[in-house]
């Protein structure tokens, strides 16, 4: 059975992105992408970069976590507002949306059900892992079916902003198990964790 992986950048305070849901890796943004934090990124999960990205680096690579990719509609119309109509065109890519009718990338699957039905039907398909790209709001709806978190914990703090987990996450703890961890000099570190096992 495949997982459900929300691998996401974060502040040390717990934050992915601004107030205004601005990229923080884009023009202006507060992000740091340091020559080894970007090497890790093409070493270990190439399939994360935005296809720009991966054309500018020279990255062929399929990868090896992900062939499917998650996103809210806050997020997805942060790469429409930059131009960029299906960031990850090497992925399916999956946009939750009530709102958006017509897809504007014929890449780009508009799905107005339920999250957390389409995931767990996801997860009990054939292929590799299903990466959740965010933003907050849809992770805050998935929390319940979440199975590894990889954190790409950077050092900065912003005081305020979009949290991790935001909206619909209800107050439901749960233990993590860290799996792998990866620390690099530039300061950022890679956090996996995963749910106990029963």
């Amino acid at each position: 059975m495949r997982k459900l992986v929300y691998l996401v950048a974060s502040t040390v305070d717990g934050f992915v992105a601004g107030p205004d849901g601005a990229d923080p890796t884009g023009p202006g943004g507060f992000w740091p992408v340091p020559q080894d934090y970007l090497e890790h990124l093409v070493a270990e999960y190439p399939e994360t970069l935005p296809g720009p990205a991966r054309a500018a680096l020279g990255v062929t690579a399929p990868g090896t976590h992900f062939d499917t990719v998650l996103e809210g509609r806050r997020s997805y119309e942060t790469g429409l507002r930059a131009g960029v109509t299906n960031a990850f065109p090497h992925l399916r890519h999956l946009v939750f949306s009530r709102t958006l009718t017509t897809s504007p990338d014929p890449g780009v699957e508009l799905v107005a059900t339920d999250p957390v039905t389409t995931a767990q039907e996801l997860k009990r398909q054939d292929g590799k892992d299903v990466w959740l790209v965010g933003g907050g709001t849809l992770a805050g709806v998935l929390y319940p079916e979440i199975d590894e978190l990889v954190v790409k914990l950077g050092p900065l703090t912003l005081g305020t902003g979009i949290p991790l987990f935001s909206g619909a996450a209800p107050f439901d703890p749960k233990r993590w198990e860290l799996a792998d961890h990866t620390a690099l000099k530039s300061g950022a570190l890679f956090l996996t964790y995963r749910r106990p096992s029963a």
